[in-house]
């Protein structure tokens, strides 16, 4: 059976439409009941009585014309916007309207004026001299009414975009906290913990020198990972600064058993990346690629400009995607690179590509692509230890 609603309900509103209506409708009989007062007291003014009815039917259809008006003009702002790389085009549309728009609403008004204020038997006005009067009168005035009512879209237009932005922030925000909790949550777990300094413990014996910088970069990441707490991207040097602390202690759990390497170019270093985006990354390929094997593994990290876009890249060595699997499959479900899906998509829109793939010859490629942004405030300095090759 088909599902298709019945052509009656089509044209049902919904309680929120016709509060919409009603206020959309409410607001055009405000302006016309204002103006009605003002041409009643004019009148009384200049000696020229006219009741209440004849001041009301004399301006209410004018601003009822523009309330109609209104909905193409709004329709042709939402074609032809008023923003940048399009103000001039939008500006050769909007201009003739506004002369065109005013002038038929002006021949509707004085319509209007003969349907319900003048008599038909009243010799005295004739349709064509009442609109050169009203055009003389009032069409300059009218063209303004039309640039208002744009001007007005605009401000709603400029009022959605701000209250999307603060929403885009609340919810980058929550992002950027939850990040930084499953960075925690996965690492810092207390069997991360106990492997952590259990290996700590065992080189304080053969090894104080090593078991002392252990504990120092076990400090470190503990700082790094609660640092810049509200920044939600930071510089390439940074993230890499605290990929640093954390490989170092995964290191001491497996000892040669993970080797690292970095292909990072120097341009790239004062690149602009979300903050704890690319550690989750680095996880994965561990727990995926090192840690179910007994044998040596390899982990490349790789930074590379290409045009406006800064590429970053996590290789490994290990059994790379099941076959029957691809970058969208169960593989990469999990929750830290959901996660950074997420905050990617919550900060550059379309404007980014995150894929799994196998290598070439084998293990698993993670690209992350996201517009090439500088920091302002970069200062060169030392990542540390780390080989740039």
């Amino acid at each position: 059976m088909s599902d298709a609603k019945p052509s009656h309900e089509m044209w049902v509103m919904t309680k929120e439409q016709r509060a919409k209506w009603g206020l959309f409708l409410g607001v055009w009989t405000l302006f016309g009941l204002f103006f009605s007062t003002q041409s009643y007291f004019h009148a009384q003014m200049y000696e020229r009585p006219m009741t209440w009815r004849h001041a009301l039917l004399s301006n209410l259809p004018d601003w009822y014309i523009w309330a109609a008006f209104s909905l193409l003009i709004g329709w042709l702002f939402r074609r032809f916007p008023l923003e940048k790389g399009r103000l001039a085009a939008s500006l050769m549309i909007h201009i003739p309207a506004s002369l065109v728009i005013a002038w038929v609403s002006l021949a509707l008004a004085v319509s209007a004026l003969f349907i319900f204020v003048i008599s038909p038997d009243d010799d005295h006005f004739q349709w064509w001299p009442v609109m050169r009067r009203n055009v003389a009168m009032s069409y300059h005035w009218w063209v303004l009414v039309y640039w208002a009512i744009l001007g007005a879209y605009q401000s709603f237009d400029y009022h959605r975009r701000f209250r999307e932005r603060e929403k885009r922030a609340v919810q980058l925000e929550a992002q950027l906290v939850q990040a930084q909790l499953q960075a925690l949550k996965m690492q810092l777990h207390p069997h991360f913990l106990f492997n952590t300094l259990n290996s700590i413990s065992a080189l304080l014996h053969h090894d104080p020198e090593l078991a002392d910088r252990m504990i120092a970069r076990l400090g470190d990441f503990l700082r790094l990972t609660l640092d810049n707490s509200g920044a939600q991207e930071v510089t390439l040097q940074k993230e890499l600064e605290f990929l640093k602390c954390y490989l170092e202690i995964e290191r001491v759990r497996f000892q040669d058993r993970l080797t690292v390497s970095y292909d990072v170019a120097p341009e790239t270093l004062d690149a602009m990346v979300p903050n704890l985006a690319w550690q989750p990354i680095v996880e994965n390929a561990i727990r995926h690629a090192i840690a179910p094997r007994a044998g040596r593994g390899h982990i490349e990290m790789r930074a590379q400009r290409r045009g406006e876009t800064l590429q970053l890249q996590v290789k490994d060595d290990g059994p790379g995607l099941p076959s029957h699997q691809n970058s969208n499959g169960s593989f990469s479900k999990g929750v830290g690179l959901a996660n950074t899906r997420e905050r990617l998509r919550q900060l550059y829109g379309n404007n980014h590509r995150f894929e799994l793939a196998n290598g070439s010859d084998r293990g698993l490629v993670v690209t992350l692509e996201i517009p090439f942004k500088p920091s302002a405030s970069y200062v060169d300095a030392s990542v540390g230890e780390v080989q740039w090759k």
